[in-house]
């Protein structure tokens, strides 16, 4: 019997750098006027020296398993959205299992940009409903501070780092994530993205000296193309898990821009006080941003247990998807329940290889 998905621990890490936009100010021509009224961001974290994206992902995956009260030898998959790993190869998940001493997991990457989470998300999900695990450690980090170019002010002041995790685990409780909803446009690629640095591109001393190694956007497009994708993608996972935007409790958007996300619930007429918002406080994490604002909507009480939420993102290749689900808010019974179910199963089949006796 497929197994319901949820939800049952989560955490983030955030750098205790703080780079203000009057920070911006001194090294940039913009102000914080500027800045402001065009992102909404007023604060960013920037990592500090000998802290990486895995560095990151560990104190929050922590956290997380903490709350879950799940030991690490426990865990049977990690997996970590991110589009700033810390190499190429290894997978950053791999450093995160290893660091975290979880054993018996699986781990690997998901590089889907802004979507990173989104997607994670789904693949543990559909993992946990085959039967192929009974729990997964889903991480959004990123250290996007390193890829920025401090001469673009379009971009340097728009991307923040940090890390956010949740625990999922196996369930036949009627809660989890109901939904998931995925898709891409590669013909946009260019319109946000970096460059040089892996096969196509290789590192050299032009690819340095031209700056190709950092991000490059056309935001005007990507606004466009933002707000639309993730309005459609929101429907399309309402109607999979057969709800309307009135039954949703909170919207937890990608933190890109509060242009974006005021444009999103424009477009869906969702009531913006429905919409958990904290791009202020942190800038565009972008795998990072979905899980570091649920962790901090269930902590100043914005979630709690049946709450149906709605996550949906956008970002670069072009990717954007999104979730639905239901708030489960504790592992209280999920553990138990599942070793039950177990033992229910094992007793059927028992009952069905000596019924033709």
């Amino acid at each position: 019997m497929p197994k319901n998905a949820v939800i049952t621990g989560w955490g983030f890490y955030a750098p205790t750098r703080v780079m203000t936009n009057f920070d911006f100010e001194k090294i940039v021509d913009t102000s914080d006027e500027w800045i402001t009224s065009r992102t909404g961001i007023k604060e960013r974290r920037f990592a500090a020296d000998g802290e990486s994206t895995s560095t990151m992902a560990v104190r929050a995956a922590r956290l997380a398993l903490e709350r879950a009260k799940l030991r690490p030898q426990d865990v049977q998959l990690v997996i970590v959205g991110t589009c700033s790993p810390d190499y190429l190869f290894p997978a950053t998940a791999c450093i995160v299992q290893s660091e975290l001493g979880a054993t018996r997991a699986g781990a690997f990457d998901v590089e889907a940009a802004c979507t990173s989470f989104v997607t994670a998300l789904g693949i543990a999900r559909g993992m946990i409903s085959s039967g192929t695990v009974e729990n997964a450690l889903v991480v959004g980090a990123e250290t996007l501070s390193r890829l920025l170019n401090f001469k673009d002010r379009g971009t340097c002041v728009l991307f923040g780092d940090g890390a956010g995790a949740v625990v999922v685990e196996a369930s036949n409780a009627s809660v989890g994530v109901e939904s998931v909803v995925l898709h891409s446009d590669g013909s946009k690629g260019e319109l946000l993205m970096v460059e040089a640095g892996a096969s196509r591109l290789p590192a050299s001393k032009e690819t340095v000296e031209l700056g190709k190694h950092l991000i490059t956007m056309q935001g005007g497009e990507v606004f466009k193309l933002a707000v639309k994708s993730m309005a459609d993608a929101a429907e399309e996972a309402l109607r999979e898990a057969g709800l309307g935007l009135e039954d949703i409790d909170l919207m937890i958007p990608h933190q890109a821009n509060i242009r974006i996300i005021e444009g999103v619930a424009k477009r869906l007429r969702f009531p913006m006080e429905r919409v958990f918002v904290n791009i202020q406080r942190y800038g565009n994490t972008s795998a990072a941003s979905i899980p570091i604002a649920m962790a901090e909507a269930e902590a100043t009480g914005r979630l709690a247990r049946g709450d149906k939420v709605l996550l949906v993102a956008f970002g670069g290749g072009f990717t954007w998807g999104a979730a639905v689900l239901e708030w489960f808010g504790a592992h209280d019974g999920v553990r138990a329940q599942s070793a039950l179910d177990r033992a229910r199963d094992a007793l059927e089949d028992v009952v069905d290889r000596v019924r033709p006796l």
